[in-house]
C-alpha cells in the first residue's frame, strides 16, 4: 500500500468518526452520508488499483544466442 493510499484511508476513517459525531449532536444529514460513501467508495477503488500495479518494474531477459 502506497503512502497515498494509507492518507486517504486515514482520513476516510476520520470523516466517518466526523460524520457520525455530528448526526449524534445535531442530527443526520443525507447529504453528508452521501459525501461519505462517495468518498469511501474512491477510497476502495484507490486501494484497488494501487495492489493491482506492479510492486516493481519488469527486468528483460538477458539476451540469448542471436539466431541466424
Amino acid at each position: 500500500m502506497s503512502g497515498s493510499t494509507k492518507t486517504m484511508t486515514v482520513l476516510t476513517c476520520a470523516a466517518l468518526v466526523l460524520t457520525t459525531a455530528y448526526t449524534v449532536a445535531l442530527g443526520s444529514s443525507g447529504w453528508l452520508w452521501f459525501a461519505w460513501i462517495v468518498l469511501g467508495v474512491a477510497t476502495i477503488g484507490l486501494a484497488a488499483s494501487d495492489g493491482a500495479a506492479p510492486s516493481a518494474p519488469r527486468r528483460r531477459p538477458p539476451p540469448g544466442p542471436s539466431r541466424p
